[in-house]
């Protein structure tokens, strides 16, 4: 019985000890290293963080992962489903795909492609292809996938996701929309950020007339209906605009209307410090209300808006997709998800090539993950979780 009791009474202290180390771990770390511990708690954000990487690692090296030219289309390859890589031949690991015949439907007259596996070609990691310049800087023509034998090309023989109705390789093409739907996202957060901060900020600051101006400008924003008004704003961009230009504008027009929320929550947080302590001894010593409120006020609060603006982003990118899909975003030569789902507008398309809604699915995907994150992100910034 005593030897019981004693080993109870080491596990209690051992219990003890433990506690008070991580009492003192805590005490002693920052707040980014809090928010850090309890995010690793939230399994589901933890693994959409994953996701989330993922994409924006293929928007960066969309380039090296295309396995063709997204712009290049063949007529003799227009609508080619979406064609498996066989591993084995003759029971050896042999990576290869078999070559693609088509023909015409004896009754529909329809254009058909089928498999002809007597003839096939190697598959391989890291193969030369079309040439590119990697991160914009380097020319290169090195792929992850292509095709062992280099006198053969790619683009005739890989359709992992088939081709759209020009001949145009769909995986490759995603690739590529990734990376400015994902861009679009960032570049969109950034700007609403910086007015919701500001404006909220110099609102919740100042109060009085300031404060009014700001908040019946930010109501008047917020009863405008979006749709119309992106209409019309999408109808007045000139139609002899470059690719380039019509980034920055679609980019402009959604992130008008993503700075109010995040405006109104600072305005609220400012309205609540402006009587602390630390503002009133800055106030005192001279600094500069613009110093205040960067250097002061908008630290305190800064995981706050770390969450707001992940669960921003997918906002910015729903709303790309959507106005691309309708015709008034981006337009072709450019790539985006919504510009590459414009060729299933009609149930003919999806019926007859239901592939071409395969962009649909990093949509989905990429929205549901920065969601979760975000999601993960408010619980660990919020101190009383």
């Amino acid at each position: 019985m005593s030897q019981k009791i004693a080993v109870s009474k080491e596990h209690s202290v051992a219990a003890q000890e433990h506690a008070a180390q991580i009492e003192d771990r805590l005490s002693v770390a920052t707040q980014r290293q809090l928010m850090w511990w309890r995010f690793r708690r939230h399994k589901v954000a933890l693994v959409a963080l994953v996701v989330v990487i993922l994409f924006y690692l293929a928007a960066l090296f969309a380039s090296f992962l295309a396995i063709s030219n997204p712009v290049d289309g063949r007529s003799a390859r227009a609508i080619v489903p979406p064609q498996p890589i066989r591993f084995f031949e003759g029971g050896q690991f042999r990576p290869y795909v078999c070559a693609v015949v088509g023909e015409r439907d004896p009754y529909t007259l329809a254009r058909k492609y089928v498999p002809d596996c007597t003839n096939t070609a190697g598959v391989r990691l890291f193969a030369r292809g079309y040439e590119y310049k990697f991160l914009g800087l380097i020319p290169t023509n090195l792929h992850l996938l292509g095709m062992a034998d280099p006198e053969l090309r790619a683009e005739e023989w890989i359709f992992l996701l088939g081709t759209d109705t020009q001949g145009r390789d769909l995986y490759s093409r995603i690739l590529y929309g990734t990376r400015t739907s994902l861009t679009i996202g960032l570049i969109g957060v950034t700007l609403s950020l910086t007015l919701g901060i500001v404006l909220g900020g110099i609102s919740g600051f100042f109060g009085g007339v300031v404060d009014n101006i700001i908040q019946r400008n930010i109501e008047i924003i917020r009863s405008i209906p979006t749709i119309p008004l992106w209409m019309g704003l999408a109808a007045a961009l000139p139609a002899d605009w470059s690719i380039t230009q019509l980034y920055f504008a679609i980019t402009l027009i959604v992130s008008l209307f993503a700075w109010t929320d995040l405006a109104r929550v600072v305005r609220g947080r400012f309205l609540a410090m402006r009587e602390e302590d630390f503002v009133t001894a800055a106030l005192v010593a001279g600094a500069t209300w613009q110093g205040i409120i960067f250097r002061h006020m908008v630290p305190s609060f800064y995981s706050h808006i770390i969450a707001a603006a992940t669960l921003a982003i997918p906002f910015m990118i729903i709303s790309e997709t959507a106005l691309s899909f309708l015709g008034l975003g981006l337009r072709p030569p450019a790539i985006s998800w919504g510009v590459l789902l414009q060729a299933a507008q009609n149930v003919q398309s999806i019926a007859l090539t239901p592939w071409l809604m395969l962009p649909a699915v990093p949509v989905i995907l990429s929205i549901l993950a920065l969601n979760f994150m975000g999601d993960g992100l408010r619980d660990a910034a919020d101190p009383y979780s």
